[in-house]
């Protein structure tokens, strides 16, 4: 309504009161706060307002007062993460025969391939490479990838007059009495079960379970063994699996604050059962390998940071995810500030990690400034 020498007209508005709310009108049409990707946006109806359309800028009065501006750099998606710096998963050796424990290594013994583990009545139980448990005996007529592992340990002890395959034939056989009376066991040409314990390569003592002279029952712990070379295990988070890959490389901060490369050798997925009422855990574990860092052959257990990075990119445009603009109609923009008033552009959106977001567009380029909306 408007006033006629101080009298009110019915049905007419001040111009004083149109200008105000034609303002709040374009304002609640322009911005409408919302969430995405982990920072505020601004939501814009940029009809008419972006880059190369016929709608006003703002002027200086209306300009964000927080700017930022668009530069060029090496984007990387990283996390970091505590990890436990041993010599990876520990094992356990059990004996599958009854007798007497009558040799035991010393814990942080190396064991390499055809060396005695530990004996029971005096005879060995040898270890030997290869990724299939042993689980039954092995005789002529067997055949597997067990049997595989075999003739390729006798293979590489020196035993010949076989060909290395799945099949346990009577070459095998011969080869297996060969080797079985340097060892001083009965040539019976049969590997019975609990003969051989079968690891993916040399192994170290971790820890003794029994004492010589105590009686060994099928399924009784005798020791644990682990790896010869330094490696990392670190645990993440279920929605942090993508950080680690089997084969990607990471940094580990050691604690002398000394930086190695390292790479990820395994992934798995494993339960961490929780503590009193609280529910288990699904974790992704991921062993890393150092290789022989100098750095790292004097510690034995300690605590390291590993810093994972998932992706890269380089030389790229960004901004602070916070100076995007989610448009009404779809995709994001950019507030760009020139000449003491400001216009919006479009772009697209790549890359997300530290704070800030891989940007491209037409008329985007190094230097810009850009709003960074309240």
């Amino acid at each position: 309504m408007a006033t006629i020498d101080g009298k009110t007209e019915p049905g007419a508005t001040p111009p004083r009161q149109r200008r105000r709310r034609g303002r709040g009108k374009l304002v609640a049409g322009l911005l409408v706060v919302v969430a995405a990707a982990g920072g505020g946006l601004i939501a814009v109806n940029s009809a008419g307002l972006l880059d190369g359309g016929a709608g006003p800028t703002q002027s200086a009065s209306a300009l964000p007062p927080v700017t930022a501006q668009v530069t060029k750099q090496t984007l990387n998606d990283t996390r970091d993460a505590d990890g436990e710096l041993g010599y990876g998963p520990v094992t356990t050796a059990v004996s599958r025969q009854p007798g007497t424990i009558t040799w035991l290594p010393d814990s942080g013994a190396t064991i390499t391939r055809g060396k005695s583990l530990f004996r029971v009545d005096n005879k060995p139980v040898m270890l030997l490479y290869g990724d299939v448990p042993a689980y039954r005996d092995l005789k002529i007529g067997v055949e597997g990838k067990d049997v595989e592992n075999l003739e390729r340990n006798l293979s590489k002890l020196g035993y010949d007059g076989f060909t290395v395959d799945d099949e346990f034939t009577y070459d095998t056989y011969e080869a297996v009495k060969e080797w079985q009376e340097d060892r001083g066991l009965d040539e019976t040409g049969v590997v019975e079960l609990g003969r051989v314990v079968f690891a993916p390569g040399k192994v170290r003592v971790e820890s003794l379970d029994s004492e010589k002279g105590s009686p060994a029952q099928p399924g009784q712990k005798i020791l644990t063994y682990t790896g010869t070379s330094k490696v990392i295990t670190v645990q993440l988070e279920a929605e942090d699996q993508r950080m680690a890959k089997k084969g990607a490389k990471v940094k580990v901060t050691l604690p002398d604050g000394k930086s190695v490369n390292g790479k990820v050798t395994e992934v798995a997925t494993v339960i961490v059962p929780g503590d009193g009422q609280s529910e288990p855990e699904t974790r992704v574990e991921a062993l890393v390998s150092i290789g022989n860092a100098k750095s790292a052959k004097e510690l034995d257990k300690a605590s390291v940071d590993v810093t994972f990075t998932a992706s890269q990119r380089k030389n790229v445009l960004t901004v602070p995810v916070a100076a995007l603009v989610a448009l009404q109609e779809g995709g994001y923009g950019l507030e760009v500030i020139e000449g003491g008033k400001s216009r919006y552009i479009g772009v697209e959106t790549g890359l997300f990690a530290g704070g800030r977001v891989q940007v491209s567009g037409g008329g985007l380029t190094e230097g810009m400034t850009v709003g960074m909306p309240k």
